[in-house]
């Protein structure tokens, strides 16, 4: 690795003169000696921890423990505050700061005398943010994600945040009470960390170390777990000497990386919006990646990890059986070895002595849980651009349906109808969501999952094909078809769906039609108007006049790309 003689901090601690005296001085009065100012390297933590995230909650812990690796390895360590976006409490949801957010990490970065930077994040929305953030500096950079929760146990099963669905369709029908429901509630949520099931946050620690982004098994160390402290010490350690290297994220982030995430997202059933993030992660390093990649990298990969929503199990158990590097390393026939990771060695060196420690979790190319795994991309003119669903999480056979739309303009209007008796729905229909993508809620909400009407549940009926612009939590599963591009608000097809309008999906050849000829849908189109927002002002407005739409990652345009880390003037 080359190494890099010109530190950033210098810039600020090694001035001399009035400038010089002002950066360090007021650093001092934290009790700082001035030999912390003598030229090593200044690495940023930065620190997504908040109350009001419960999944990183734990994260003052984990960054206590960087800050003794980074001054075992002869480094400085400054902990710094970014937006945290808590996926659990955040309205209209958590979506809709992901980039704000990305902003918060890009400006802090780069306006401070850092020359390295470890990101701690853990809930879902808080790892593509500053990551993104961290790419468009572009500066030495290392992930450490939160780890998950361990699994609950409610009336002896184990349980987790994939139950929620199941919970409340339980509790719909009568067949668990409130205080049971209220009971589940803390079996589920028992220790700190992000789901313990392969939901977003899970899939987001798994794309970091995928990309080469962390240190070996990061993604599957339970958060409860003392090797969480370990691999954050380890990390501290070693972002020190990534900057003597300059092993800088546009060295690691390579096209190669991205084609490893997409096939190890497929191999271990990760979320759906993990394309909506890998979009975007790959527009700020400038990565030509498109939304047909997903399907053309994953098509062929197999399910491999054993874990809920689309098999049986938790992240803690991929953890005791081998970890990522165990399913990565059955994958070494098709992924690119020689792709370089944070710690200078490639993923193929980093998992060549992984050992699988139980088939049940963990299985073979030639023997898999599921042949059918990864992102397919349908498209037609419901979804010109593209839309997205996670066959792995959803029913056999109703990969190729055609049935009657019905139809919901908004969330509310859902809401509304959802359980009206004379709600005209049966096992054959097709729900249709609109207004929920990144304009129309605005921020693209997980509401894509629509659940069943109770009339239908009471027949044994619990899935049915589902179609919006929005997306789904990653713990969720069915037969939903997701981002569909261009979305409701911006005039895609989809706005102009009506009631009883057949719709055909047929998931082997990757097609999504409505049958409606073109003649009658651009009469409709007369009559059509954009949903007014009535939102004028602040960042939502800045959002909706500038996101772009879902098969571009959702990203602000004028995110896209980076900027450097180059400050040339003084504050003073």
């Amino acid at each position: 690795m080359e190494e890099n003689k010109a530190l950033r901090s210098q810039n600020w601690f090694g001035k001399t003169g009035k400038d010089g005296f002002i950066y360090r001085a007021w650093m001092k009065n934290q009790g700082i000696p001035h030999d912390q100012f003598d030229g090593r390297p200044v690495i940023g933590i930065c620190n997504t921890w908040s109350e009001l995230t419960p999944c990183n909650a734990h994260f003052r812990d984990l960054a206590e423990a960087v800050k003794i690796g980074v001054y075992e390895a002869g480094g400085f360590p400054v902990e710094f505050p970014v937006m945290s976006l808590g996926e659990t409490l955040i309205k209209p949801t958590a979506m809709l700061y992901r980039n704000l957010a990305s902003m918060d990490v890009e400006e802090s970065i780069r306006a401070n005398p850092i020359d390295g930077v470890v990101l701690l994040c853990g809930c879902d929305k808080t790892t593509p943010s500053l990551v993104m953030g961290a790419c468009s500096v572009d500066i030495p950079t290392l992930v450490i994600s939160g780890g998950p929760m361990l699994k609950g146990h409610f009336k002896g099963k184990d349980i987790g945040t994939s139950d929620v669905w199941r919970f409340a369709e339980a509790y719909k029908l009568g067949q668990i009470s409130q205080s049971e429901f209220v009971e589940a509630e803390a079996c589920m949520a028992r220790t700190q960390g992000h789901c313990a099931v392969m939901g977003t946050a899970s899939t987001m620690a798994t794309m970091v170390e995928a990309l080469g982004l962390s240190l070996p098994n990061n993604a599957s160390i339970p958060a409860a777990d003392a090797r969480r402290k370990v691999i954050s010490q380890f990390s501290g350690r070693r972002i020190v000497e990534m900057v003597k290297e300059n092993l800088t994220l546009s060295k690691i982030l390579t096209r190669e990386a991205f084609e490893n995430a997409i096939m190890v997202n497929a191999a271990i059933g990760g979320s759906t919006n993990f394309v909506i993030h890998l979009l975007a992660i790959a527009g700020r390093i400038g990565v030509d990646l498109n939304i047909e990649d997903f399907d053309k990298f994953s098509q062929h990969i197999p399910l491999l990890a054993n874990l809920q929503p689309s098999g049986e199990h938790f992240m803690e158990d991929l953890y005791y059986s081998g970890g990522l590097p165990a399913v990565i390393k059955e994958m070494r026939e098709v992924i690119h070895n020689d792709a370089l990771t944070v710690n200078g060695k490639t993923i193929g060196e980093n998992c060549a002595d992984a050992e699988v420690y139980n088939r049940n979790i963990v299985a073979t190319m030639e023997n898999p849980f599921k042949p059918n795994s990864g992102i397919a991309v349908v498209k037609g003119n419901l979804s010109p651009n593209g839309a997205v669903l996670k066959p792995s999480a959803a029913t056999p056979a109703l990969m190729v349906h055609r049935g009657k739309a019905v139809v919901f303009e908004t969330i509310e209007d859902y809401h509304a109808r959802i359980e009206d008796p004379a709600l005209d729905i049966d096992e054959n229909s097709v729900m249709v969501l609109k207004n929920v993508g990144p304009k129309g809620y605005p921020g693209m909400a997980e509401v894509g999952n629509m659940g069943i009407p109770k009339k239908l549940l009471e027949k044994g009926i619990h899935d049915l094909v589902r179609i919006s612009d929005g997306r789904m939590s990653g713990t969720g599963f069915g037969t939903v078809v997701l981002h569909v591009s261009p979305e409701a608000a911006a005039g895609g097809n989809l706005a102009l769906v009506q009631n009883g309008d057949y719709i055909s999906l047929d998931v082997p050849n990757r097609t999504l039609n409505l049958e409606v000829s073109d003649d009658e849908l651009a009469e409709r189109r007369k009559n059509w108007e954009a949903i007014d927002m009535n939102i004028t002002r602040g960042y939502v407005n800045l959002y909706i006049n500038h996101v772009e739409q879902a098969h571009l990652g959702a990203d602000m345009d004028f995110l896209k790309g980076k900027s450097g880390s180059i400050v040339t003037r003084d504050s003073h």
